[in-house]
């Protein structure tokens, strides 16, 4: 392209390039340099190389079928990506997320994750740096009777509550709305825009290509929600 431009520019070789890529962003520690008070957690799989989920279905999986695995940490109220991590698809969510809690900026209180973050590993993090962490406790869960942890205490409370609203399904709904539970939605959002604006796979094969990979993803959308988000207003129908 630069040859038909006849452009005297230098062009590095595409193994260049590459070698190069590996070390993007390693030198940021922060994608945005917002204060948020609220994050909400999230993750999802991306698919690296394999057949399609046609052919899967068809047909079953094969052995070269690869998948890896994105951590979002969102801000709800400005929907910026502040965090994001690539690992195995085996690594457990809240695992992975104890280890970015330490990074989150110091203004942040309230941490919201689903049912898969419902682990100590989470609550400790959480608890280390005193932030309060929104998660439902798991379906049949007990009270921790440990004292010498007392990281749990803010699980047993949530059990506590929703065993005195009843403890059915309605208990739970009512808990979530009472805790403000529902903004972590928002992460999920956040997850369907990443994933719709780049595809559900990586174009990269090494897994420190792929880090690089995500994190200029992450921050290319973090530039396109600095642009405005669709703002909704509720309108009178009239029927004809």
């Amino acid at each position: 392209l630069i040859t038909l431009l006849a452009l005297g520019l230098p062009v590095p070789c595409y193994t260049r390039i590459c070698r190069r890529a590996k070390e993007l962003g390693q030198e940021l520690t922060k994608l945005s340099h917002k204060r948020p008070t609220d994050i909400a957690f999230d993750s999802t799989g991306v698919k690296v190389y394999g057949e399609g989920e046609w052919k899967v279905r068809q047909h079953g999986k094969a052995k070269r079928r690869t998948w890896r695995k994105i951590h979002l940490s969102v801000c709800p109220d400005s929907h910026e990506v502040m965090l994001s991590e690539l690992t195995l698809s085996n690594k457990a969510d809240d695992l992975v997320a104890s280890q970015m809690i330490p990074k989150l900026p110091k203004s942040v209180k309230t941490i919201y994750g689903d049912g898969a973050y419902d682990r100590q590993a989470f609550y400790r993090s959480s608890y280390v740096r005193g932030i309060d962490p929104v998660v439902p406790p798991r379906r049949g869960g007990r009270l921790s009777q440990e004292t010498d942890k007392p990281w749990m205490k803010k699980r047993n409370d949530n059990l506590k509550v929703i065993q005195g609203l009843g403890g059915d399904d309605e208990a739970r709904q009512l808990w979530k709305k009472l805790s403000g539970y529902h903004r972590r939605s928002l992460a999920e959002t956040a997850m369907y825009r990443f994933k719709r604006s780049f595809g559900g796979d990586f174009r990269s094969r090494k897994l420190e290509y792929q880090r690089a990979e995500l994190y200029a993803k992450s921050l290319a959308i973090n530039k396109m929600t600095a642009l405005g988000m669709p703002q909704g207003q509720w309108t009178n129908l009239i029927s004809f």
